[in-house]
């Protein structure tokens, strides 16, 4: 249903993003939510002036067509290369004046935008070639960490996908329908495409209730819907509070419109899993920060009710505006403490993207090191399951990764050295927030009737 949420690259996310820092790179202020000044040229002209006499020479390439490379001034106020995805026509405009949705090459798909004319450079217009012929010029140019970072960029967390599938899933998903979303007292930009129902197909902003996730066209709407909704937190169950946390757990088939929404919210920001009509056969568990105005959504992981493959999360997604708080690490030791109670070993649905795997090997590490640093004796992979409830395969591919395993005659020994566990240990970083065990009331589902 979804992957690892989170902020750029970070644990869940995309490559890093350049944020300005509030002036350009030639030391000019910048101003929130604007195209950020270029510096004046030599004769005093402005970068404004100086993109029109740009686009006046290029004019002969125009409209640009699907596919099209080219330069385009950025929100850093640099210009990037961008293939062009899509282009639609201004309402009263002429016959060239079109605004053009772009990708942006180096960075992930959640940065692609609309952008007007002005900002692309039309002198760095590249011929559109056939991309197959393209993509074998190119990948014999490049480096292999090169060739990594595109790979990255343009299939990650698409590993479950082939060739066909993949390409119909960015046709399908390519323009992104929405962008941007205002969540109790917050307006965000979306990352990624949603499916939402065909009669919001004209709005490019919705207004979600932030208890009951219901979404609306309008403002006003939203203002109709707060003064009526009853919710002051998640229609579910309370399992868990810690100071001002809390975690409920919300059963897909008694509350099946409450977990549609989530999913069309979670889509916005997960590109790489199939959204899930049928959310009967999945629990959420909705973690939410608690105020005397209500409880407030920060993320969220669900799970299988049933899993024959011992996945214990099939889909994690942190908010953008709750990010690097480490709640996403809370939720992974969360879905790990649930299948302690159910006397389970767990692991995350796959194929698991590539920073997926990151935050869980992370995890994992973080883990498995502490017990070895206080554990004195002889330790096997089964008793470190048993304790962790981490599964098996899991534990070995850590350790492995780590060099801390051997193979010896016919079995595997794990070499435990003092230094060489802090070393990981700090390479690993923080664990984040912590689950407090004594916190958590849960009874396993197969157990309620």
């Amino acid at each position: 249903m979804g992957s690892i949420d989170t902020s750029p690259r970070a644990e869940s996310g995309s490559d890093p993003i350049p944020t300005p820092n509030g002036t350009t790179a030639n030391g000019l202020p910048t101003v929130e939510g604007s195209v950020h000044p270029l510096a004046m040229d030599s004769t005093g002209d402005s970068a404004e002036n100086e993109s029109l006499r740009k686009r006046t020479k290029g004019s002969g390439v125009l409209p640009l067509e699907v596919g099209t490379r080219v330069m385009c001034r950025w929100r850093d106020g640099k210009y990037h290369p961008v293939k062009v995805i899509e282009r639609r026509k201004l309402p009263c405009g002429g016959v060239n004046d079109y605004e053009y949705y772009v990708h942006y090459t180096e960075f992930n798909r959640r940065l692609d935008e609309w952008v007007k004319l002005e900002q692309l450079d039309l002198n760095s217009v590249e011929t559109v070639v056939d991309e197959k012929v393209e993509d074998k010029v190119t990948s014999l140019k490049m480096t292999r960490h090169q060739k990594r970072k595109i790979d990255e960029t343009h299939v990650e967390g698409h590993e479950e996908l082939d060739a066909a599938s993949l390409r119909e899933h960015e046709e399908f998903t390519k323009v992104k329908n929405i962008a941007t979303i205002e969540l109790g007292r917050y307006e965000i930009e979306t990352w990624y495409f949603s499916p939402f129902p065909p009669e919001y197909n004209d709005c490019s902003k919705l207004f979600f209730c932030e208890f009951c996730l219901n979404f609306m066209k309008r403002k006003e709407q939203l203002q109709r819907h707060m003064r009526k909704c009853d919710l002051k937190h998640p229609p579910g169950d309370e399992i868990y509070r810690s100071g001002t946390l809390s975690m409920f757990e919300v059963d897909g088939k008694k509350n099946k419109v409450y977990g549609q929404n989530l999913c069309y919210l979670a889509k916005l920001f997960l590109d790489h899993k199939t959204l899930y009509y049928d959310v009967d056969l999945f629990l959420f568990y909705v973690l939410c920060e608690c105020d005397d105005r209500g409880c407030h959504m920060v993320g969220y992981f669900s799970k299988e009710k049933h899993s024959e493959e011992s996945y214990n999360l099939a889909c994690i997604l942190t908010l953008p505006p709750y990010q690097r708080k480490g709640y996403g690490k809370f939720l992974i030791a969360f879905s790990y403490e649930l299948s302690k109670k159910e006397g389970k070993v767990g692991t995350p649905e796959r194929p698991l993207s590539d920073l997926g795997m990151l935050s869980y090997r992370g995890y994992w590490t973080r883990v498995l090191l502490d017990i070895l640093k206080k554990h004195k004796g002889n330790i096997s992979i089964k008793e470190l399951s048993d304790m962790t409830a981490i599964k098996a395969e899991d534990i070995l591919s850590t350790l492995q990764g780590l060099e801390l395993i051997q193979y010896r005659k016919g079995q595997h020994v794990i070499c435990a050295d003092p230094k060489v566990l802090d070393r990981h240990l700090k390479a690993a970083g923080r664990g984040g927030l912590e689950v407090d065990v004594c916190k958590l009331i849960w009874t396993p589902y197969k157990e309620q009737n």
